[in-house]
C-alpha cells in the first residue's frame, strides 16, 4: 500500500490548494515527506479534466502556465473539475533535471509505476492508481528541456481504438499549436499519455520549445492552447478563437530513422534551423574533437525526407545522444 496522503478533498466544490504527500526517509530527513503540489477547481457539473506540468523537471513553459492557472481561475468559471499537478515530479523540478535527483529516474518511463518503490516509481502509481482514475481527459505539458530545442507543438498519442483517436485528435487541434505531431516515443508505453490513453482519457501533448530556458513565444501558445482545450472540453467557457487549419503542419516522428544519433563524443555542429526541409542521406551537421586539431570532423546524416523538428540544445555529445529529430508529413486520418 503506498504511503501517499492528501488532504485534497477531490468531491468538495470551489478551489483547494495543496499538497500529496508521500513518506520519504533519507538520511537528512528520518520522518519526512516529498511533497507534490496539487490544486482541485471544481464547481458545477461537466467532465474532469487532469492537467500535468513538471514530469520533467527542466521544461518550465507548462508549470508556469499550470501555475498562473491555479493562482487566477475563478471556480465560477468552471463547469466540471481541474486536478491541477503543475510540478508532478518534484524532486526534478527542484533540481532543474530531467531525471529525478533522488533515485535517477526519468518518471516518463516510469508508469505505471510501484507504490512501494522509489520515489519517482511511487509518483507515477500514484498517478495511475488514484489520479488518473478520476478523469476524463488528460494535459501533459512538456517542453525540450535542457537537451532539446523543439519546434513548439502540440502532440497526439496514438491509440487503436477509433473512437478515442477520433477525439484525441480532435482536442489536440484545438490547442491550436502552430504543429501538430503524433508521437509514440517508438512505441514506449511507460509514459502517462500511454497510461492516461490505456486509462480511457482523451489526451493532449505538448513541446513547447526548450533549450533550458522559458519561450515567450512558447509560453504564449501554452496559455492560449491549455485554456483552447479546456472550452473545447466545455469546462471553460469558449474562447471565441477558431483553431487554424493547417492539414500540411500535422507530421508525425517516423521512427528510428526519424533520429541523428551522434556517432562519437565531441562538439555537434548542426546544419540547419528548426522547420527546414530535409533529405534522406543529407548531411545533418558534424561532431568536432576540440581536443584532436589533426582530426576532420566527424559528419551524420539524415535518413528520413522531412522538416527538422528538434535540434539538440547543449553542444556537446557522446555517442547515442539525439543531435536531430525529423519529422515528416502525417498521412493518417484525422476526421
Amino acid at each position: 500500500m503506498s504511503s501517499a496522503r492528501t488532504t485534497i478533498d477531490f468531491d468538495r466544490h470551489g478551489k483547494q490548494i495543496g499538497f500529496i504527500d508521500i513518506a520519504h526517509s533519507p538520511h537528512e530527513d528520518a520522518w519526512g515527506a516529498t511533497r507534490i503540489p496539487l490544486a482541485v477547481i471544481k464547481n458545477g457539473t461537466g467532465p474532469t479534466v487532469i492537467l500535468e506540468g513538471g514530469n520533467h523537471g527542466d521544461e518550465y513553459e507548462g508549470p508556469i502556465t499550470l501555475g498562473e492557472m491555479i493562482r487566477e481561475l475563478d471556480p465560477a468559471e468552471v463547469s466540471g473539475r481541474l486536478i491541477i499537478l503543475p510540478a508532478l515530479n518534484t524532486p526534478a523540478v527542484g533540481a532543474g533535471q530531467r531525471t529525478s535527483p533522488v533515485d535517477g529516474l526519468n518518471i516518463n518511463r516510469s508508469f505505471p509505476g510501484d507504490p512501494l518503490g522509489t520515489i519517482t516509481q511511487q509518483i507515477a502509481a500514484y498517478m495511475d492508481e488514484v489520479i488518473l482514475p478520476m478523469g476524463d481527459a488528460f494535459l501533459d505539458l512538456h517542453s525540450g528541456g535542457s537537451s532539446l530545442n523543439i519546434m513548439p507543438s502540440a502532440a497526439i498519442e496514438p491509440t487503436p481504438d477509433p473512437v478515442l483517436r477520433k477525439k484525441n485528435i480532435a482536442a489536440v487541434l484545438a490547442f491550436d499549436a502552430p504543429v501538430t505531431v503524433v508521437i509514440d516515443n517508438l512505441g514506449d508505453t511507460r509514459t502517462a499519455m500511454a497510461t492516461a490513453v490505456r486509462h480511457g482519457l482523451v489526451a493532449v501533448g505538448t513541446e513547447m520549445a526548450g533549450a533550458g530556458t522559458v519561450s515567450l513565444d512558447a509560453l504564449g501558445i501554452c496559455r492560449r492552447g491549455v485554456r483552447n482545450v479546456l472550452a473545447h472540453l466545455g469546462v471553460l467557457p469558449p474562447t471565441g478563437a477558431t483553431p487554424k487549419s493547417r492539414p500540411e503542419m500535422i507530421l508525425r516522428i517516423p521512427g528510428p530513422e526519424g533520429f541523428v544519433l551522434a556517432t562519437t563524443d565531441g562538439v555537434f555542429e548542426p546544419f540547419h534551423a528548426l522547420g527546414t526541409q530535409v533529405s534522406a542521406g543529407q548531411p545533418a551537421g558534424r561532431i568536432h574533437k576540440l581536443t584532436d586539431p589533426s582530426r576532420p570532423p566527424e559528419i551524420v546524416y539524415y535518413s528520413a525526407d522531412g522538416i527538422v523538428y528538434g535540434r539538440r540544445q547543449p553542444g556537446r555529445v557522446v555517442p547515442g545522444n539525439c543531435c536531430v529529430t525529423v519529422a515528416v508529413p502525417y498521412e493518417g486520418d484525422i476526421a
